[in-house]
C-alpha cells in the first residue's frame, strides 16, 4: 500500500492564506511530499487593501489572480465553495452546496479530509447590531462588494446628472461613511478624486458631491500617532469631506444615518466601515475556542486548541507579546504569520518543532489617493518614525510589492507592474460600468 500524502488544507485565500498555499505549494507540493489544497468562495483574489481602490472603480482589473491559474503553477490544487463546518474527530471539514443564481443546486453538500488545518478566512464588517446598518449600508470587505458599490457609485452619479439636468433636483449628491479607519479615510479620498474625474470626462451635468466621515471616536485614525491622524485631518478638510468625529451612530435607515446626539445625515449612498470581525459561522466550530469577535484563539505558534489547526490572518486572535492586546489585523500582520506557519508546517512534517510568531511592527501607511501618503515606519534603532509625502507612498507600494513578490516571485511581480504603468497610461483612470 503506497505511503499516506499528508494533507494540508487552507481555507480562505486572502493575503495569508494565498501566500500560505503558493509557499507550501513550492515547498512540498512541488515534491510531492504533501497534497496542498486551498479553497475559497471566490474565484480571483484581491489583496484586501486595494478594495477601496475596486470600490472606487481606480483599480486596474489586471491586480486580480485567478486562484486556478496560481494553483497550477505552484503546484497546489483548489477548490471553489464555502466551509460551513468542521468534524475535528473526522478530520474534515463541511462544505456548502453550490447553487445558481436562481437557487438549483449545482454542486452538493462536500466533505474534505485534512491532516494539517490551516484558517485563513479573514474577517467581515462588525455592525455591532446596530439597527438598519445590515439592510441599508454597503459594504467592502469582499471584490464582489467593492465592485457592486463601484456599480451603483456610477448608476447613482448618472440618476443624479440626470436629475439635476432636468431641474428635479439640484441637492449634491451625499456619501456617508461610517468609520475612520484606513478604509473610511482611503475610500473617502479615492471617491473624492473619482467624482473630480467623472466631471472631468465632461459627463453631462456634472454634480457636486458632498462625502461625510462619521467617527465614534474623537480621532480619525485610531492606530496612528496623533500627529499623523492630524495631519491626516488637515488634509481630507482640504479636498472638502466632512468629518463627524465623536458621533455614535445609533441608526441607519434607507435615506439617513442617525447619531446619538440627534444628528440626522441624509445619504444617497452609505457605506459601513467601522470594525471587524471574523464571519458569525466561526463562533461554534466544533468546539475551537473563540473570542467575542469570533477570531479562533491561537497560542504563540498560531495553533488552536486543537493540535492538528493553526489560524492566521484578521480570524486569529494571538496575543501580542510585550505589548498588551492582539496583534493588530494588518495584511504586514497576515503576511508574516503565513511565512511563520509554512515554517512550521514543513517542520510538522520532519518532525520538528513549531517556530514561535514574533510579530514586528513596520508602522502604519495611509494612503489619500494621489493627494498624500502619511504614516509612521517602525526602526530599531530610532524608534518611530513618522513619514509622508513621496517616501511614505513608495513604503505604501513596497508592503503590496511583498504580496506580489510572496505569490509571483521576484521576475513575474517587474513584470507585471511594467505592464500596468502601460495599461495605465493607455487607458481611462476609473472605470465607469
Amino acid at each position: 500500500m503506497a505511503d499516506h500524502i499528508h494533507k494540508i488544507l487552507i481555507i480562505g485565500g486572502g493575503a495569508a492564506g494565498l501566500e500560505l498555499a503558493t509557499c507550501l505549494g513550492q515547498q512540498l507540493g512541488k515534491p510531492g511530499l504533501a497534497e496542498i489544497t486551498l479553497l475559497d468562495a471566490a474565484s480571483t483574489h484581491i489583496w484586501k487593501p486595494l478594495l477601496h481602490e475596486v470600490a472606487s472603480g481606480t483599480l486596474a482589473e489586471a491586480e486580480e489572480i485567478e486562484y486556478l491559474a496560481q494553483a497550477h503553477r505552484n503546484h497546489f490544487r483548489f477548490l471553489f465553495g464555502r466551509m460551513e463546518g468542521l468534524n475535528r474527530e473526522a478530520k474534515q471539514i463541511i462544505v456548502s452546496p453550490i447553487t445558481n443564481k436562481q437557487g438549483i443546486e449545482l454542486i452538493p453538500q462536500r466533505t474534505f479530509k485534512y491532516d494539517t488545518l490551516v484558517m485563513s478566512v479573514g474577517s467581515v464588517s462588525n455592525t455591532f447590531g446596530i439597527n438598519g446598518v445590515d439592510r441599508n449600508c454597503m459594504f467592502i470587505d469582499t471584490t464582489s462588494q467593492a465592485y457592486r458599490f463601484q456599480k451603483q457609485l456610477v448608476e447613482t452619479y448618472y440618476i443624479q446628472s440626470y436629475a439635476n439636468q432636468s431641474h428635479q433636483r439640484d441637492k449634491p449628491l451625499s456619501i456617508v461613511i461610517v468609520g475612520a479607519g484606513a478604509t473610511g479615510v482611503e475610500l473617502s479620498a479615492e471617491l473624492h478624486q473619482v467624482t473630480k474625474l467623472l466631471a472631468t470626462y465632461g459627463l453631462e451635468g456634472s454634480i457636486e458631491v458632498n462625502i461625510t466621515i462619521i467617527e465614534a471616536a474623537n480621532q480619525l485614525l485610531p492606530a496612528l500617532p496623533p500627529r499623523l491622524s492630524q495631519a491626516t485631518q488637515e488634509q481630507l478638510v482640504k479636498l472638502g469631506i466632512n468629518l463627524k468625529l465623536g458621533r455614535r451612530v445609533t441608526e441607519v435607515t434607507e435615506t439617513a444615518v442617525h447619531t446619538h446626539d440627534g444628528e440626522v445625515f441624509d445619504a444617497d449612498l452609505k457605506v459601513w466601515a467601522a470594525g471587524i470581525k471574523a464571519p458569525d459561522w466561526m463562533k461554534n466550530l466544533d468546539g475551537l475556542e473563540t473570542n467575542h469577535i469570533n477570531q479562533l484563539l491561537v497560542d504563540q505558534t498560531l495553533k488552536t486548541s486543537d493540535d492538528n489547526i493553526f489560524a492566521i490572518g484578521d480570524c486569529a486572535a494571538c496575543e501580542w507579546v510585550g505589548h498588551g492586546g492582539n496583534v493588530p489585523p494588518r495584511a504586514q500582520a497576515a503576511h508574516q504569520q503565513a511565512s511563520t506557519v509554512a515554517k512550521t508546517i514543513v517542520n510538522r512534517l520532519k518532525g520538528k518543532p513549531a517556530v514561535p510568531f514574533v510579530y514586528h511592527d513596520y508602522g502604519s501607511l495611509v494612503s489619500l489617493g494621489k493627494f498624500s501618503t502619511v504614516g509612521s515606519l517602525m526602526g530599531s534603532l530610532m524608534g518611530t518614525v513618522s513619514v509622508g509625502g513621496f517616501i511614505a507612498y513608495v513604503v505604501y507600494l513596497s508592503l503590496y510589492k511583498m504580496h506580489q513578490v510572496a505569490i509571483h516571485g521576484y521576475f513575474r511581480t517587474a513584470m507585471l507592474t511594467l505592464s500596468n504603468l502601460f495599461r495605465r497610461s493607455a487607458h481611462a483612470k476609473i472605470k465607469m460600468h
